[in-house]
């Protein structure tokens, strides 16, 4: 009984909290409603407490990112900056010109925050956590444009996040994104039917 109750700390019920968030920030992005930012603006905030005590700094400095490009992804999905116009933003796929750049940002930003965290952090899983990190960034950037192919850069991120957040002992978040790595496959499929049912109106 001792363990179990020592088990739950603060730090474990904030995971809790996160993971019922993190669930709801899946079901909207799945069905592709806007108010994926809301919980866009909420997880990023119990995750930098989480991320820090666990020194996952990385992981602690992207929930910055998350919450100014939350505001970024409502304003773009709810006024179509592709148009300028006040209507929803389409669900499109990435532009094939894109691939290259995404790619050379994804690189630039691997070799950065592996460099930053092993010179400047005591940090035991730098590289795994500068890729996580850095495929993040590229993907959430996808997400605010509303390109169908951010879900298979975020089965990847997933993926690697469930193995590190079991590895760092952060249980519930390995569970959540263990969900999200099975939901990133199902929400490509959902956004493509999405997509083509848009372009039949």
């Amino acid at each position: 009984m001792e363990e179990v109750i020592a088990f739950f700390t603060p730090e474990r019920f904030l995971e809790i909290g996160g993971l019922l968030v993190g669930l709801g920030y899946l079901y909207f992005e799945y069905h592709a409603n806007p108010l994926v930012w809301l919980m866009s603006v909420i997880m990023p905030m119990i995750s930098m407490v989480i991320y820090f005590k666990a020194g996952i700094y990385a992981d602690f400095a992207i929930n910055i990112y998350y919450l100014i490009i939350a505001v970024y992804g409502y304003v773009a999905w709810s006024f179509n900056l592709r148009r300028r116009k006040k209507e929803p933003l389409p669900i499109s796929h990435l532009p094939r010109g894109y691939y290259l750049p995404a790619g050379a940002v994804l690189a630039a930003l691997f070799f950065l925050m592996s460099w930053a965290l092993i010179r400047f952090t005591n940090s035991t899983v730098p590289h795994w956590d500068a890729f996580t990190t850095a495929l993040s960034i590229v993907a959430m950037w996808m997400l605010a444009r509303k390109y169908a192919e951010q879900w298979l850069a975020w089965f990847v991120v997933d993926a690697a996040c469930a193995g590190l957040y079991f590895y760092k002992g952060i249980y519930f978040y390995s569970v959540l994104y263990a969900v999200y790595t099975v939901i990133a496959l199902l929400g490509y499929r959902k956004w493509l039917r999405l997509m083509a049912s848009e372009n039949r109106v």
